[in-house]
Parts: structure tokens; sequence; C-alpha cells
């Protein structure tokens, strides 16, 4: 049941924290973190007070040059298709066609003049005529007839060969027909060779709207750049008057407007915040799990990016110069040294698409955030030097300065103002030696804030002069110079298996730390001859020797070593036997059964980590060899087998992540160390003087 709750309680964490970051990071995205001179107006409102530039800009104004092109485009004049030949021939062909009909019916000598009116109303060309004008044909002479024929042809043929629009054909039938009739020509026959050209001219161009759209766009394409340009303090909008989409545009230039935010923009961006915040779990969940199920280093993960998350609110919307020295990289430097690698990939990605989306949706913001807190998490490694963080830093740097030639280059901003790029890439670089300095400054502080084990934090408490140390080395002497026996042990043992040397050589030094409290109830800090265990009775001899871990652990509370270190004091004897004390107490009994095995037994908990347990096993066969003084090195190879084997046989080593391989190199490492330290000496003669050289 209590798992069950622990599970459930871990998921609501999980979940709150999330929301917390998400909402951080949401808000940070829509809303600047500090008061600005920026004004709060939309085109149509009115200007509260004058506002000027604050600096010289020029600027291609999109509003002027789409006007521009408009008003070119619009003086393009429609474009129609070529007059065609083919309905040129036929209207032609139709013109001989009803003239030679006409000229038919003319000479019908049995027809009366109505009934040669109707043939000539009967045709579908000539339904129009007018009465008159057929009066005027018919009463047209032989030779006037042929002068009409002719010359209808003819102006048939020339009209229907040049342009005809449906939008100029009345234009064309009542001015230009009758100015292409010949001279020759009488009035009367003039008027009834007009008549019926105009019977035979059709539209024969029509308007092409792709060709016309085709012609305005490159109208469009032809104007150039409207270039716009304020000097500093000239005055862009005075108060009281409406602003204008012009002046909209350059306040945007300058930065001077902020727009109009809505729960709508509120609701995007916490939407696209958590969208992040699911990614980045589940990458850790995939990768690093342990992030996510430890409160403590959950709490730390979202207390780092929320706290750069406002920094970056801070510090990008600030000016070109301060994006470029946003300290990005310090994030992911912390979240390696702190978390793991894959927790400082995950939190530059995360961090990457926040700034870009503060920074009005840049791709630059994005991938030189990205990039410089990648390079920098993957080029840090594990931080067991100072040296290490500005390395990282330094590699960040050259990151940046590449980025910054990437986007700055193919610009023309690049070539016309090369000071640009040169400001931001010495801000590029700065940036880096600024990630690094923050991250070691980060590191003293997240240490004991977190209860986290930082290198720094470790080198720390592995100084001589450390008060607790200090304190061993005078009540305990003995016991001071074992630790560092041990530490030496399992140190070797840790870096064969790719444990973490640091924190066992630390742990080691404070593993036995609570035989402070009675030094000389442990053989080691024990004069010749001088045993306290012989006046007390095993099961109390037991209690005092047990009693040590818990003192131990006490101690160290005292002095706030970090909660792994702690866990060396009581981890490094697990539920392991004080076996001589308990084969005594049974030679004293007589019997097993009088005899409570458990008041022979450490509490534990049995070692939980690899470094743990390569301290247990170390303690165990350092205390061994000393005690036993091998005299070949075959005795010691004996000796640490037995103790792995008894450590082994007794389980204590069920609950960590040791496998048989690391098993089997913490011992050759043992047996190697050990047989350098306790090697059998050579006796020297003694000399007459009595003295051993």
């Amino acid at each position: 049941m209590r798992r069950v709750n622990h599970r459930w309680w871990a998921w609501v964490r999980l979940i709150l924290l999330g929301l917390v970051l998400a909402g951080i990071s949401g808000v940070v995205m829509v809303l600047p973190l500090l008061p600005t001179e920026q004004v709060v107006i939309e085109a149509g409102g009115v200007v509260p007070r004058d506002i000027s530039a604050p600096r010289r800009v020029s600027y291609e104004s999109a509003i002027l040059t789409a006007e521009q092109q408009e008003r070119a485009a619009a003086s393009v004049q429609p474009v129609y298709t070529s007059p065609d030949d083919a309905l040129a021939r036929q209207q032609f062909d139709r013109a001989r066609q009803v003239l030679d009909y006409l000229g038919s019916v003319r000479a019908d000598t049995l027809a009366s003049p109505a009934q040669k009116r109707a043939l000539i109303k009967a045709a579908p060309d000539l339904a129009d005529l007018p009465a008159d004008m057929i009066d005027n044909l018919l009463g047209l002479s032989d030779d006037g007839w042929n002068r009409v024929e002719h010359e209808t042809l003819r102006v048939v043929g020339v009209a229907m060969r040049s342009e005809v629009r449906e939008d100029r054909l009345v234009e064309i039938l009542e001015e230009q027909v009758p100015d292409l009739i010949s001279l020759d020509l009488s009035d009367e026959e003039t008027v009834v060779a007009v008549a019926l050209v105009q019977s035979f001219v059709v539209p024969n161009s029509s308007f092409d709207p792709q060709a016309t759209a085709d012609a305005r766009e490159r109208a469009r394409e032809g104007v150039g750049a409207v270039l716009r340009t304020f000097e500093a303090g000239q005055v862009i909008v005075r108060e009281g008057e409406i602003v204008e989409p012009l002046d909209i545009e350059v306040m945007d230039q300058l930065g001077l407007r902020q727009p109009q935010t809505s729960w709508t923009d509120f609701a995007g961006a916490i939407l696209l915040a958590m969208l992040g915040t699911v990614l980045l779990f589940l990458y850790l969940a995939r990768f690093q799990s342990e992030v996510l199920w430890s409160g403590q280093r959950l709490l730390l993960l979202v207390s780092l990016l929320s706290v750069f998350v406002l920094g970056e609110g801070l510090m990008l919307p600030g000016g070109e110069i301060l994006r470029y020295l946003s300290p990005a990289p310090a994030m992911a430097i912390l979240a390696v040294a702190t978390l793991g690698p894959h927790a400082g990939v995950a939190t530059a990605f995360f961090l990457g698409g926040v700034a870009g989306m503060i920074a009005d949706n840049s791709l630059e913001v994005v991938t030189y955030t990205v990039l410089g807190g990648v390079v920098a998490a993957l080029t840090l490694g594990r931080v067991e030097r100072i040296s290490a963080l500005f390395r990282a830093g330094a590699f960040a740097a050259l990151t940046h300065v590449l980025i910054v030639l990437v986007f700055y280059l193919p610009q023309d901003s690049g070539v016309a103002h090369p000071s640009g790029m040169l400001v931001a890439g010495l801000a590029g670089i700065a940036n880096g030696g600024i990630s690094a300095s923050l991250a070691l400054g980060g590191l003293f502080l997240i240490g004991p804030l977190f209860d986290i084990v930082t290198t720094m934090r470790l080198i720390e408490l592995s100084r001589p002069d450390h008060p607790l140390l200090q304190q061993l080395l005078r009540e305990a002497p003995a016991t001071y110079h074992h630790s560092l026996m041990v530490a030496s042990l399992a140190e070797q043992a840790a870096e064969r298996i790719g444990a973490d040397a640091l924190l066992t050589r630390v742990g080691s030094y404070y593993h036995d730390v609570g035989k402070i409290t009675r030094p000389y109830f442990f053989a080691e800090n024990q004069l010749e001859g001088v045993n306290p265990h012989d006046r007390l009775d095993p099961r109390t001899s037991a209690e005092v020797i047990v009693s040590h871990v818990k003192d131990g652990v006490d101690m160290a509370r005292r002095y706030r070593l970090p909660r792994r270190v702690r866990d060396f004091v009581p981890e490094h004897h697990g539920t392991s036997w004080v076996s001589f004390l308990y084969d005594k107490a049974v030679q004293l009994a007589g019997d097993t059964a009088s005899i409570d095995a458990d008041d022979f037994r450490y509490q534990g908990p049995k070692p939980q980590s690899k470094e743990t347990a390569l301290v247990m096993l170390a303690d165990g066969c350092e205390a061994a060899v000393r005690a036993m003084r091998p005299t070949s090195a075959e005795e010691v190879e004996e000796i640490v087998s037995r103790v792995f084997f008894d450590r082994i046989s007794d389980s204590q080593l069920s609950e960590c992540d040791l496998t048989l391989r690391d098993v089997e190199s913490a011992r050759e490492a043992f047996i190697s160390a050990l047989k350098g330290v306790f090697h059998p000496r050579i006796q020297y003669p003694r000399s007459e003087g009595g003295a051993n050289a």
C-alpha cells in the first residue's frame, strides 16, 4: 500500500512541477518581465504622448513598397489577344456571300420593290438595316452598286485585320469605319457602304486575364524597395494624433510598440510550453528516468529551467547584444553536472525553443541557444576539475561564433556592417566564459540547497582540513589512516568499473567517522594489550561496535554532509554480522537458542550503489589483511577472496547494481594494491651495534 501511495505521489509531483514549468515558460513568452518604454497601441488609436525615434533607423517600408507596387500594377493596360485571322477570313467570306445575294436581289426584275425589301430583311446579317437604307441600296445605279460592293469588301478586310475589342466596337463602327471609306464614293454610296461594313465587323480580340496578370506582376517586381529613414530624436507621431499603419510600422522597427495581448495569446503560449515540457519529460523518462521520479532532482530540474527561462525573458528583449550574451550554456552545464548528460541535452532544446518564442520566432536565437547548450553538455564529461567547466564554455563560445557567421554572412547586413558581426561574435565568445563562471558559482549553491553531490562539493569535502576529518585524525588517528587506505582501494576499483571514483574516495574518508565517539573500542585504535571489550559481555560489546554506524550518521548530519556521502556510513556494513562477538556469545552461553542473532547484526541498509558496495568490500579487505598480517602474496589473495565470498554469500551485494564482472575487477584491484602495501619485509641481519637497518 505504501508503494502504491508513493507512486501516486510521484505522479502528482511530476504533473504539478510540470505545470509550474509550463506556466512560467508560457507567461515569459508573452509578457515582458521589465517595464519598458513601449506603448500599447494599434492603428486607429490615439497616441498618449509624443513618440520619437531613439536612434537612427533606415528600413524598407513594406506598406509604401506595397502601395508603389499596386500603383505600378494599376498603370498596366489590360492585355488582349491578337486579332483572329480565321475570324477575319470568315467575316470577309460572309460579306462576299451577302453582297452577292444583294446583287441578285437587285437584278431580279420580277420582284416588286416591297418584295426586294422583304428578301433583304430576311438575310440574318441585314435584318437591322433601316428601311430608308434598304431603299438607298436598291436605288443605286449598277456602277454605284459595284463601287459600294468593292469598297465594302475592302474595308471589311482592313477592319478585321486590325484589333477590334468588345469594349471599343461601337467606337470603331461609328468613328473609324466611316474614315476608311474611299472618297471616290458619293454620299449615297458612302452611307450604304458604311452600313454594310458595320454589319460584318465583329470583335476579333478578347481580354487575356493571364497575360494581364503577368504584366501587372512584372510591373510590381520592377518596383524597388521603398526606404524610410528616421533620425535619432525625430518625432514619429505626436500626442493626440491618430496612429496610421505607417506609424505602427516604424514603431515596430524601433521596438517602441508592445502588441496588445489577449487570453488567446496566453493560451497558445502555455499550450506550446506544455508540449515542450511533455517532450522534455518523455525524453528523460526514456534515457534518464531517475531525474523524474526523484523529488529532489525533479525540483532541481524545474527550478533551474525556471530561473534560466526568466533570465532569457529579461535579456532577449533587451537588445541585439544582450541576446548573444544570454548564458544558456550555463543551464546545460549545470544540468549535466548535477543531473546527468541526457538532462543537459534535453534542457538545451527546451530552453532554445522558449528563447526562440521570446525573440519573436527567431531561428537564429533558437539555433544559437540549442547548439551552444548541446555542445557544452556533450563536451563537459565528468566534472572532476574546475577546468572542465571552462573547457565546455570554450567549446560553446566557438559554436556561438560559427552560428553568428552562418546567419550573418549570407545577409547584406553582414557585408555592409562587418562591425555588427564582429560585436555579435565577441559577445558569443564572452558568453562561453560567462556561462562557465555562472555554472561554477551555481554548483557551489546548488549542492547545499538541494543536497546534491557536485564535484565542487566533493572536492571541498576531500580536503584534509575539513573539520570532521581533522577531528577524526585527532581522536582516532588509526581509523583516519584506515579510511585513507580504504579510499585508495575503493577509488582504484571504482575507476576500473566506471563508477564515480571521486564520490567513492570522499565516501571512504567519512565512512567510519562514528568511531570518534568511542575510538578505543575499535582494534586499530587500541594500545598493545589494552582491550576494553575484555571487561564487557559480548552483547554489550556488539552494541558498542554496531552503534558507531548510528553515531556516524548523526555526526555526518551535524556536519551537513550530502546525503550520498552520508549513505556510506550505514551501507558500508550493510546488515553483516559482528561474527567474532557472536561466536564468543555462543561459546559463553553453550548453545545458540539463548542468543538473539539480531543483536550481533548491523541495521543496514545493504549497499544501494556501486560506490558504497566497493567501500564495504574495501573496508573488509583492508581490515582483514591488516589483522592477519599475511606473509606472502598468495595469502593476501586468499584473504581478499574470502572477504568477497563472505559478503556475497551473506547477500550483502544483492541490492546494488554491481555485476559479476565488476566484482571480479574490484577483487583484482584490491589484491594488486594490498600486495604492494602488506608485502613481507626482508629481515636484515642485526649489526653489532644492535640496530636494525
